[in-house]
């Protein structure tokens, strides 16, 4: 799913194949998954590809997308999924 994007910073989260969720910081999550799936993205990713971008939040500094990264690390799985499904996506 290829989201819009505008400028800022985003906290994303990657499905990966194997079913389960990636979080991470971006300036521009569609170019970061497509080099997440071309394997050069985390190491975490390479072994469980493709990925999908299936969520992004944009805020207006680095260091709260950031903080908002490490928030949606610290979550269970069922919450991850529950916040994808909640239709989160901008």
């Amino acid at each position: 799913m290829k989201m819009k994007t505008t400028t800022g910073h985003f906290a994303y989260m990657l499905l990966c194949a194997d079913g389960t969720v990636y979080s991470g910081y971006s300036t521009d999550p569609n170019r970061r998954a497509a080099i997440h799936n071309s394997g050069r993205g985390a190491k975490y990713t390479r072994s469980r590809l493709p990925v999908e971008l299936v969520f992004t939040e944009c805020f207006p500094t680095k260091g709260e997308a950031l903080k908002r990264e490490a928030a949606l690390k610290k979550l269970s799985h069922l919450e991850k999924l529950a916040l994808i499904s909640s239709g989160s996506v901008l």
